[in-house]
């Protein structure tokens, strides 16, 4: 007796999406590793020199962390209340932060009490920085002030009160020490210029801003703020550019790759995307599990760092082919390998008597019924949910194979009006396309010569022949379409080639006889 042959699936190629350069740039990364701080991550910075370090504000405490390590390398804890914005100097050997008391302290990375306290503001100080010469600092209030401190001396410098909300971004310049740029909740972003008194450029972001972000050439700002993300030309006086709207929820943190090309961005829509900073097409996203409130980019885009609202600091560090090749290499050399491949170049001599072992097969549930020649079990097998919506292709293999036996009107007739309808459905949704059409339209015709004289006793059954009309007619109206497109670009090309003579030397035009060849036709009669 033949052994039984399972049902052959066809193997469809899968509509993914489209693999580009961005794609496997920015997904080769490892998997993250997650850390627990003691509150929600409001800030991340990186040291801008080596091994570059990034300090993590969170809570009252601001924690520093090495490029692999998962326990901080310092940590800085002389908070009396929440700790904002931890910043970097330009050098690495300083640290600025704020706080929720609006004092601002300055560390050294390599101690542990302040070296400065910078006092002057009446409510929380949400943003500090550096400016380029190292010698200033640049902070910025809830009590809607923003002020330039002279570090050597602990005292402050200017103070400008132009904003009418809260002061919660801003960057300096790293090009021009008088130069800086605030963001407020009044929807504003300035530029100011330390030797003037007031701001040179106002531009209107239209949310309340949470960050802002300097290209190095320094001729175009971004700004952030609800679910916009937009680009200003400070050359041309603060030009609005780009205004991209690609995050469902506010977006809280902007970051810019090591080569300026890609722009990210970070949301409470628990997403980081990519951008192309040429066109301003989303290239790339991530998903994270909970909102995030800060985002942070090491250079040479080595590691993606993200603080999120669970407390939770995600690092994502980049795959280095020495490490591939390592784990590859200690694959090839488990012992377990040898033993699996004992013996597969083994020839057997003349005399060898082999003692074959039988190979138990393992059928699917509708192969079963198939070789029970239950066709009707098998079709119902096969419209399992699972099956019918995640595997279609495993029931129209199994209407095919039916159909191939003979057997598939004896599988469709007798069924209930679940039954019926059941199978209606799946046919309604898979029946235009063009992967299952030619198999489909043939159980389609079946079922409606097998029915048809039932009709109009089930409005169930009746509104899915309906929707199965409607289907049709309106795939025909499409083919139709796309027939009439094909003839227009079938002339359009014809027009569109040269025409080329083929050349007929000898041989006549008339009746494609050799000149001078008599002609063998027979003369004509005329009739009188």
């Amino acid at each position: 007796m033949a052994s039984f042959k399972p049902t052959k699936i066809q193997v469809y190629p899968k509509l993914g999406e489209k693999v580009t350069q961005d794609t496997l740039y920015w997904k080769n990364y490892k998997a993250p590793v997650q850390i627990k701080e003691f509150g929600a991550v409001t800030s991340i910075d990186f040291s801008p020199v080596t091994p570059h370090n990034f300090a993590v504000t969170a809570f009252t405490r601001i924690h520093i962390y090495g490029p692999f390590s998962q326990e901080p390398v310092k940590s800085f804890t002389r908070f009396k209340d929440t700790a904002y914005c931890g910043r970097f100097r330009s050098d690495g050997q300083l640290l600025v932060a704020g706080c929720e008391d609006s004092v601002v302290r300055l560390f050294d990375v390599s101690g542990k009490v302040a070296l400065r306290l910078f006092k002057g503001h009446t409510k929380a100080v949400h943003l500090t920085d550096f400016t380029s010469d190292r010698y200033q600092i640049l902070t910025g209030s809830d009590d809607y002030t923003c002020r330039l401190w002279d570090i050597p001396n602990a005292t402050e410098l200017t103070t400008y009160t132009e904003h009418a909300d809260y002061i919660r971004c801003g960057v300096t310049s790293k090009l021009n020490r008088d130069l800086f740029i605030t963001g407020s909740y009044d929807h504003t972003v300035k530029l100011f210029d330390a030797r003037v008194e007031k701001s040179v450029i106002t531009m209107d972001h239209g949310q309340p801003v949470e960050s802002v972000l300097l290209y190095p050439s320094e001729g175009l700002l971004v700004s952030a703020g609800g679910r916009h993300v937009k680009v200003w030309d400070l050359l041309k006086g603060g030009q609005p550019l780009v205004s991209l709207k690609n995050h469902h929820k506010t977006v809280t943190s902007l970051a810019l790759s090591s080569n300026g090309q890609r722009l990210l961005s970070a949301s409470l829509d628990r997403h980081v995307k990519v951008y192309n900073t040429t066109n301003y097409k989303v290239v790339h996203n991530f998903d994270y599990a909970a909102s995030i409130l800060s985002l942070g980019l090491a250079p040479d885009d080595a590691s993606i760092v993200v603080g999120m609202t669970n407390s939770i600091l995600s690092i994502k560090h980049r795959k280095n082919q020495e490490d591939s090749k390592e784990i590859a290499g200690q694959q090839r050399r488990r012992p377990s390998y040898r033993v699996f491949v004992k013996g597969k170049n083994y020839v057997p001599k003349q005399d060898d008597y082999l003692v074959s072992k039988p190979v138990k097969e393992h059928l699917a549930k509708y192969d079963k019924q198939l070789r029970r020649f239950n066709v009707s079990k098998a079709l119902d097998t096969a419209l399992g949910t699972y099956i019918r919506f995640r595997k279609p292709e495993i029931t129209v293999a199994v209407i095919k194979e039916l159909d191939r036996r003979g057997t598939l009107m004896n599988a469709l007739a007798g069924r209930d009006e679940r039954g019926l309808s059941q199978l209606l459905n799946f046919i309604i949704g898979n029946l235009v396309d063009a992967r299952f059409t030619p198999v489909l339209v043939t159980a389609a015709e079946m079922i409606l010569d097998i029915y048809q004289s039932v009709i109009g006793q089930s409005p169930v059954v009746d509104r899915q022949l309906l929707r199965l009309q409607d289907l049709v007619k309106r795939e025909i109206e499409f083919q139709k379409d796309l027939l009439e497109v094909l003839g227009m670009l079938d002339t359009m090309f014809a027009s569109s080639l040269p025409r080329k003579e083929v050349p007929c030397s000898g041989i006549g035009r008339s009746n494609g006889l050799t000149q001078g060849e008599p002609s063998t036709s027979k003369p004509q009669l005329q009739v009188t």
